[in-house]
């Protein structure tokens, strides 16, 4: 006789903020990965945009957000599983700001710089 034993794994559910931290100036955010579009939406001064989801169980995740403010768009990796996922649940923090964006440290809670804006200029 063969007994099989399944064991399901504890929820890993996992967050991420992107927060509008502009002086005076509504954000754009699109966020997606492979599989899930979160679609483009106006973020308010003070306000912030999150997700949940759960990772994959063998590794590979991948969000990536695109910004834009004005004449100024950003790309950026705001989340990214590498491996199995046995960390237990995460919460990321992005913060938009007057030169780009920046991500909160989840071991340290320090601030880092992740990334800047480039200008595109409207064609004529």
């Amino acid at each position: 006789m063969v007994v099989l034993i399944i064991m399901a794994r504890p929820s890993l559910q996992h967050t991420v903020h992107v927060a509008n931290k502009l002086r005076d100036k509504i954000l754009i955010v699109h966020c997606r990965s492979k599989d899930d579009d979160l679609e483009a939406r106006a973020v308010g001064l003070g306000e912030s945009f999150q997700w949940s989801f759960e990772p994959n169980a063998f590794g590979g995740t991948l969000f990536w957000c695109d910004l834009a403010v004005e004449d100024k768009r950003l790309t950026f990796t705001a989340f990214e599983q590498s491996g199995l996922d046995r960390s237990g649940p995460y919460t990321g923090h992005w913060y938009v700001r007057g030169d780009g964006v920046y991500g909160k440290d989840k071991s340290t809670d320090d601030v880092f710089f992740k990334a800047g804006w480039r200008r595109v200029w409207p064609r004529r």
